[in-house]
This record gives C-alpha cells, sequence and structure tokens, in this order.
C-alpha cells in the first residue's frame, strides 16, 4: 500500500512502522523526515513530481512510501476491557468519512470500531491520508455478520444505541461505561435488523432546512456526547 502526505509519513516513521520504501520528489527538504527514513535504513527513490503523481491519486506532498496493507484488530481484544465505548459502522461506503471518524476516535480515547467485511469502506490510501496519522493508534475490527456481532455485544452487557433521524433526542440517553454506538451508512442509514438490535435510537435535533448530518459529523458529535455523560 502507498501511503502519502508528511503528515502521514511522520506518524509512520515515528511509529517505526514497516516501510518497503520511500519515494520522495527530487527537491523534497524536510529534513526532519529525510533523518527518519535514513536513521531506519529506509530504501530513498528520488522521482520527478510528476512521476509521484502518477502513483497515488492523493496530494502527495513530494512524500510516498511503500508499506503492508493495514492490519486489523481482532474483535476480542477491542472489546475485552470492563469499560469500553465501541463505533460501529453499518456499510459506511466514503473513505473520506472513515478517515475523519478514526481521526474522532482516537482524539477522543474511543476504544475502536467495528466494520463490517462486505459492501463496507476498508482501510485503504484515502482513509490513511484523511485520517492525519490516527489510523495507527485506533484498533479496527472487520466482522463478517453486524448483527450476530452487536448480539454478542449485549450478551457482554453492551448497550446498543443506534442514531436516526426519528429517534431520541441523544441528549436525554443514557450512555453506560459499555456502550456501542452505531453510525448507518450515507445514503441508507443504519440497516433494519441493526435497527431493531438497538436498545436505543438517538437522534440529533436539526433546526435548519436539511435533516441530515454528514456521517463523520454524526459521529462527532455522538461519541463526544457519549464521553461527556460517561
Amino acid at each position: 500500500m502507498l501511503v502519502s502526505g508528511r503528515n502521514n509519513v511522520k506518524e509512520i516513521l515515528k511509529n517505526k512502522m514497516m516501510v518497503k520504501k520511500a519515494f520522495c520528489s527530487k527537491n523534497f527538504n524536510e529534513q526532519d523526515i529525510l533523518n527518519l527514513i535514513k536513521k531506519q535504513n529506509i530504501e530513498i527513490n528520488y522521482k520527478e513530481k510528476i512521476e509521484l503523481d502518477k502513483m497515488v491519486h492523493n496530494n502527495h506532498q513530494g512524500i510516498i512510501l511503500e508499506v503492508p496493507e493495514f492490519q486489523y484488530t481482532d474483535l476480542d481484544d477491542i472489546i475485552a476491557k470492563d469499560e469500553c465505548k465501541i463505533v460501529i459502522l453499518d456499510h459506511l461506503e466514503d473513505p473520506h468519512n472513515l478517515g475523519a471518524i478514526i481521526r474522532t476516535v482516537e482524539a477522543s480515547g474511543i476504544d475502536g470500531i467495528i466494520l463490517p467485511v462486505n459492501r463496507s469502506v476498508s482501510v485503504n490510501e484515502t482513509v490513511m491520508k484523511t485520517s492525519v496519522g490516527a489510523l495507527y493508534n485506533v484498533k479496527i475490527a472487520r466482522v463478517v455478520n453486524l448483527n450476530q456481532t452487536i448480539k454478542k455485544l449485549k450478551d457482554l452487557g453492551f448497550t446498543i444505541i443506534g442514531t436516526d433521524m426519528d429517534g431520541e433526542d441523544y441528549t436525554s440517553i443514557s450512555y453506560p461505561p459499555k456502550t456501542a454506538l452505531v453510525i448507518g451508512s450515507e445514503g441508507f442509514g443504519i440497516a433494519r435488523l441493526v435497527r431493531e438490535s438497538c436498545d436505543y435510537i438517538a437522534s440529533i435535533p436539526m433546526n435548519g432546512k436539511i435533516n441530515s448530518l454528514n456521517a463523520s459529523v454524526a459521529a462527532g458529535i455522538m461519541i463526544y456526547e457519549m464521553i461527556r455523560r460517561h
């Protein structure tokens, strides 16, 4: 996988993650990044900017790393704590939304994220870029069946809180020490069976002319309410 952008690259190098190769523009002069690359004995390939442009779709800022594919965490490693707050993303599709949610999860100290394997965005170059380095400090698990996973969580004492426009005011709901927050997909919200498995459906009041929020914005509001209330 190719990762680009100075903040992402710095985070990878500071955490001493495995890097196969580095690709730099011939006029790249970020000395702190170059020092980290050389200190870790990573091979540097200098290229023209137009060559780097062809390698990635994002603004690479003159630096690209080739790294192994992202390693997902086992679900049990995320939910093992007595007090645990997690975010479940029900078939989210936009990598920019996933990257933004990862940043909020990392900043707020949430324990992890659960993604379904099918019909869902996975961690890719865009997610890494959007998360601005936060990805490497967040545990993410992938599961085959969200409904079975939610049942398992409920058996372990988790309260499941879904989000939708026609639920209860999100400030009126209790957020126990073990809570899983479900954020739905951009186009369809949370699936019917997932909704039926939720203990509460929370709604963020909308006082303007639009009737919905971007998934990552809604997730940010809900996550910090969950943290504040606990």
